[in-house]
């Protein structure tokens, strides 16, 4: 064989064994041609409230388009803020459509991540990060806050007891927007109520969640609503705790319908309401917008009591038809631009 034979030969073998050798090369089928990915915060894909709620989202995005759980929508869980910009920089590295970050903590993680990959697109939730490959949605919470605190306020004046509670998370200026808004709510129809307030400082820590609760209702707390993510789920198991044993005491949920997680007994649920907040349609909202080549980088979308972005839960077992009743009337004034809910609580 001649030497110039030899060598074709060599480097046919070559390129059989180590095809296109130093590129980066994205394989996508037909039938996953669109991917999606969510990077948690801190409080898992199960916390039961905001993460959960967005993951529930994208499932239903994924259903509906025939994607495949795993390959066609996933998701990558943080267990500390440290893991915000890896996570989100995997997924851009795989080359997902569309990267959402759930929650205002992600602010900086995302403005870095999206800096390095121009290519890619991003959903930040909850917090606006300015750049052309980032679309953020933002919600009037304090106007949802208000009609839970609406609800809190009828209910313990009817059952003639005249303190509640909030709960935050962190105290940050979107979770005072929460407090704001119940405080003013439960004013509106009740004047004289307290309104006992308390941050935890974490949105990850039922351990803590409970025992301001326990602080809380032993200062006579008749509700608490809580905007604390799964620290939240801590109240929730205290005020179940202490209706099963006859002090009957109720608990508000957010951002989705918390009835569930307030069961006990034979099917009672400790949850009086909740305060949802439909990340789930942000996030379902925004990934067929990407898909259908529509994506609104750049912009901001708001999501309020006029656009049905933020509200009650569509049932409510536990609040009387007069109460609903109130709280739809303000409902429409807040929607109509007749009623102003405050987004900053009273110094």
């Amino acid at each position: 064989m001649r030497r110039s034979g030899l060598i074709f030969l060599i480097m046919a073998v070559l390129l059989v064994f180590f095809p296109a050798c130093g590129q980066k090369k994205e394989v996508k089928t037909e039938e996953q041609s669109f991917r999606v990915g969510l990077v948690t915060d801190v409080g898992g894909i199960d916390d039961r409230s905001f993460n959960q709620g967005t993951w529930e989202g994208i499932v239903r995005f994924g259903k509906e388009m025939g994607l495949e759980e795993g390959v066609g929508y996933k998701y990558l869980q943080s267990s500390q803020e440290a893991d915000y910009v890896p996570n989100l920089a995997t997924f851009a590295d795989e080359g997902l459509d569309l990267i959402v970050a759930p929650g205002f903590l992600f602010q900086n993680a995302v403005a870095e991540v999206a800096k390095q990959y121009p290519d890619r697109k991003f959903l930040v939730i909850d917090t606006v990060v300015e750049a052309p490959n980032v679309v953020s949605a933002v919600f009037a919470e304090h106007e949802g806050s208000f009609l839970v605190g609406v609800a809190a306020g009828l209910k313990a004046k009817q059952d003639g007891k005249n303190v509640v509670g909030f709960l935050g998370g962190m105290q940050f200026p979107l979770i005072e927007k929460f407090q704001a808004g119940f405080e003013a709510g439960v004013k509106a129809v009740y004047p004289e109520c307290t309104v006992l307030v308390d941050y935890a400082g974490d949105f990850a820590a039922p351990d803590k969640g409970q025992a301001i609760a326990q602080k809380q209702f032993n200062a006579g707390a008749y509700i608490i609503f809580h905007a604390a993510g799964g620290t939240g789920n801590g109240m929730i198991k205290e005020a179940k705790e202490r209706s099963q044993k006859g002090d009957i005491r109720w608990a508000i949920g957010v951002d989705k319908d918390q009835y569930q997680d307030g069961i006990y007994g034979e099917g009672t649920s400790a949850v009086l309401t909740s305060m949802v907040k439909r990340v789930d349609v942000a996030a379902y909202t925004v990934a067929k917008m990407t898909m259908e080549g529509n994506f609104p980088g750049g912009q901001t979308l708001a999501f309020s009591l006029k656009n049905d972005g933020v509200g009650l839960p569509a049932e409510n077992p536990n609040l009387s038809p007069e109460i609903l009743a109130v709280v739809e009337e303000y409902a429409k004034k807040i929607a109509s631009g007749e009623l102003v809910v405050p987004d900053t609580p009273k110094k």
